[in-house]
């Protein structure tokens, strides 16, 4: 075993470090290359699952927005939706940063938001008590609507595009 190989398993830290000096010095032939291959794979692996988790988090509050904020603002005045508000302004803050920094992701987005929308429906179900079926088979956000600070969806029947109340 190199010395590369047993320093990745006894200090990642010190082996990474270590790559990089050699990458910068050229020095190709002395790369730990699985390893190597096996971090650039988890790094990719570890961006896509928080790009998952952050959709579904906001299309979830989404919907329970679009589907359970008009009947709880009906039934209690002093309902306003803050918190899920929150929470969407940060799902879309931490989406914007996680896009920002990884650009490649872009070209996930369409197929990542289908493949979280049946869990976000799953969730906005299981908290809202609203039976699955209330939600549209199919996400209605586009990924310029998810990502559009101004778009918070109207009632199902009204117009689609509508500012949340400012706080």
């Amino acid at each position: 075993m190199s010395d590369l190989k047993a320093l990745y398993e006894t200090d990642y830290s010190t082996w990474a470090k270590r790559h990089m000096e050699l990458l910068r010095d050229q020095r190709f032939a002395e790369l730990d290359i699985d390893h190597l291959l096996e971090e650039l794979s988890d790094m990719s692996k570890s961006e896509r699952r928080e790009l998952a988790s952050r959709l579904l988090i906001l299309i979830a509050h989404l919907l329970k927005w679009e589907y359970q904020y008009p009947l709880l603002s009906e039934r209690w005045r002093e309902f306003d939706g803050r918190s899920w508000r929150v929470t969407i302004v940060e799902q879309r803050k931490q989406l914007a940063v996680l896009l920002r920094q990884s650009p490649g992701l872009r070209s996930k987005l369409s197929e990542t938001i289908t493949a979280a929308y049946p869990d976000a429906v799953d969730l906005a179900s299981k908290e809202t008590q609203l039976p699955p079926e209330t939600f549209p088979e199919h996400c209605a956000y586009t990924s310029e609507l998810l990502l559009d600070d101004d778009f918070f969806p109207a009632a199902p029947g009204t117009a689609f595009k509508e500012t949340a109340p400012k706080d």
